[in-house]
This record gives structure tokens, C-alpha cells and sequence, in this order.
């Protein structure tokens, strides 16, 4: 197995994983840029669900979401959040981990206006996490928030971004006979500096 250590250490860890989420968008087949996002309820039990990444910033990797769901409720509650992205036709994923705010300023209103029309009427129209009567009840909320809001809706006030700012990241790439090569970024805080260390497959 060749070694990687130079693809590693010395890396700024936001600009290696958006390095590899470019490299993924080329070979992946559907959504290159879902993540299973990992909260925790009141009681301490954990919930997982599939959300895409939409941004990977110099602190910080944003979603975004309905801030009436479950997902949002338990993120608001706990203040933390993790997540994995796996890449299965490049054979590698990221692991991330820490503190998680609100991100609703002026990017979460310039995403939303980036949606397609449907999918913006979908967000005002949609009850997250909610029971649901019957699809045919949904799509009549989409048709009552059409003829309210119109062709171009602004951003709900119970919609927005989420910013997960990390004090572990972890880069994992497949090696020959399960020598994997694990990559820990770890730190105590947005001030701290990053220490890296090699972990054992």
C-alpha cells in the first residue's frame, strides 16, 4: 500500500474535503453530496437521516432545513451534531463531529432563492417531520401556498441553514487487504489550532 501520509498532514481539513467532494461530484452517481446527519432526543437517544451538504466553508460545513422538524428540534437542543459522507465508487468517506448553530443570515435567503420554483413552494407547503393525512392533503397546501405566495416566494421564517463547526474531522481512504489510511483533525475550539494524528485502520 503506498503511503498518503503527504495527502494528509499539512492540509487544511476544509479544503481536503472539499477537494474530495469535487472529486466525488465526477464519479458519483446520485447526490455525491449526501451526508448522514446524526442527532440525539431529549432522552439521549440517537436519530440518523440522509440530508445534502450544501456548502463547506473555511469554519464550517452547512444543510439547511425546516426549523419546525425533528432533525432541527434536536439540533437546537443539543448543540451538536455529527456526520459522515461516504463516497462508496472512490472508497473513501469523512467523518465530522462538533458544535452546530443556525446559519439563516443573507446566504440562507441567496440558497433558497437558488432552488427551483417547486422545491421552493415545497418548503412554505411542507410540515416537517409532522403526520401527514394523505398526499393528495399536501398537494393541496402546495396549491394554497402557490396562489399566497406566488412565483417567487421568499424564505420561510421556520426554514434555514445549520453550520456544524468541527472539533474532529476524519479522513478515511481504502487500502489493499484493509490497511485503511485514517486521518484524524482534531481541536478544542474555532481558536484552537488543528492536530493531526494517523489512526490504525
Amino acid at each position: 500500500m503506498s503511503d498518503r501520509e503527504g495527502i494528509f498532514v499539512g492540509e487544511d481539513p476544509f479544503v481536503l474535503a472539499r477537494r474530495w467532494l469535487g472529486e466525488a461530484e465526477a464519479s458519483e452517481v446520485n447526490d455525491p453530496n449526501a451526508i448522514a446527519l446524526s442527532t440525539v432526543d431529549s432522552n439521549g437517544l440517537p436519530n440518523v437521516r440522509m440530508v445534502l451538504l450544501k456548502d463547506i466553508l473555511a469554519d464550517g460545513f452547512v444543510f439547511y432545513t425546516n426549523y419546525e422538524s425533528c432533525k432541527a428540534n434536536e439540533l437546537d437542543a443539543a448543540g451538536k451534531a455529527a456526520f459522515v459522507i461516504h463516497w462508496k465508487s472512490l472508497r473513501r468517506q469523512i467523518r465530522v463531529r462538533g458544535p452546530v448553530s443556525r446559519f439563516d443570515g443573507p446566504e440562507a435567503d441567496a440558497y433558497y432563492e437558488s432552488r427551483s420554483l417547486k422545491s421552493r413552494l415545497g418548503a412554505w407547503a411542507s410540515r416537517q417531520s409532522r403526520p401527514l393525512a394523505s398526499r393528495a392533503s399536501l398537494m393541496a397546501e402546495v396549491a394554497k401556498v402557490t396562489a399566497t405566495h406566488g412565483t417567487n416566494p421568499k424564505r420561510p421564517p421556520f426554514w434555514g441553514g445549520y453550520k456544524i463547526r468541527p472539533v474532529e474531522i476524519e479522513f478515511w481512504a481504502d487500502g489493499a487487504f484493509r490497511l485503511h489510511d485514517r486521518f484524524r483533525w482534531t481541536r478544542e475550539d474555532d481558536a484552537s489550532a488543528w492536530q493531526v494524528q494517523r489512526l490504525n485502520p
